[in-house]
């Protein structure tokens, strides 16, 4: 029986389609192109040297992702961030991670340049001490709805104003069917610092709780507890953070990297198997204090 050009064309069309998914079977379907992460480090009291590193490393063995570093080694609370005065400097990026730490940068018109990328759509991920950044006025009273000294807090969706002592968190989900937390199991950090929560915003929804035993002056014991990881809806644009990540074991235990990963990614609308790598086998959970 013969075949017409055209006949003899859609068999090959159809062979090559056969061929081609018998390959993509055989040896998976390529990765996606990765999102690109714009990782912001430096300022006050932590080891953001080191932990820039471990975030970018931990991120990149955990997903598609591909992070670059905008950092100082400036460790004052005014740092002299590179994004400072520049509304743009998010240009280019699929989302925005802040680990920075500036209480003082209070200048709402830096605020509002920070402030700026969000703002037009690209999602954030907020790491510790990025939730005592960028303060106007005084942070342990609760700001207002729209005021000036809000701004800040309303991206984040909680305000926090400061911590207690170094001692181990002990973290439960407390929405286990969302996104983020529905792979994530319970525990305990190593000492770590639990910031408290002034207000926590409506538009805010709390993914983890964590809780704190602490010594009185008096030597007796109390139990603190506190939002510790959230997301919120910033104006139509997705935000994670959590306040946990002040030491570099912290940083570096592969719960608290696949916490932050998965915020990361979710915060992108790209938190599936397409994006995400297998969970590294090598690592293990720094061990508690």
């Amino acid at each position: 029986m013969k075949h017409s050009p055209l006949g003899r064309w859609r068999l090959q069309l159809f062979l090559t389609a056969i061929l081609l998914g018998g390959l993509a079977a055989a040896f998976g379907a390529p990765p996606p192109k990765p999102l690109k992460v714009l990782l912001i480090t430096g300022g006050c009291c932590h080891d953001y040297a080191n932990q820039k590193d471990i975030l970018k490393k931990g991120l990149e063995a955990r997903a598609y992702v591909e992070v670059t570093q905008v950092h100082t080694d400036d460790k004052s609370t005014k740092p002299p961030l590179a994004i400072l005065g520049n509304p743009d400097y998010a240009k280019g990026y699929d989302v925005v991670i802040h680990d920075e730490c500036a209480s003082l940068i209070s200048e709402p018109d830096q605020i509002k340049g920070v402030l700026a990328p969000h703002q037009k759509g690209i999602p954030g991920v907020n790491l510790h001490c990025a939730m005592h950044s960028y303060r106007i006025g005084n942070p342990g009273q609760a700001a207002d709805k729209g005021a000036e000294r809000a701004m800040w807090f309303e991206y984040l969706g909680l305000q926090s104003s400061g911590h207690g002592p170094q001692e181990p968190i002990e973290i439960s989900f407390v929405k286990k069917d969302h996104e983020i937390t529905k792979a994530l199991g319970d525990w305990t950090t190593v000492r770590e610092e639990l910031y408290n929560n002034i207000q926590i915003l409506p538009t805010a929804t709390p993914l983890a709780k964590g809780k704190q035993t602490v010594k009185n002056k008096d030597g007796s014991t109390r139990d603190v507890d506190a939002v510790v990881a959230w997301v919120n809806d910033y104006q139509g644009t997705r935000v994670f953070s959590t306040t946990i990540g002040h030491n570099n074991d912290t940083v570096a235990d592969a719960r608290y990297l696949k916490l932050v990963t998965r915020g990361v990614l979710w915060a992108c609308g790209k938190l599936n198997d397409d994006y995400l790598k297998p969970e590294p086998k090598a690592e293990t959970p720094a061990k508690e204090e």
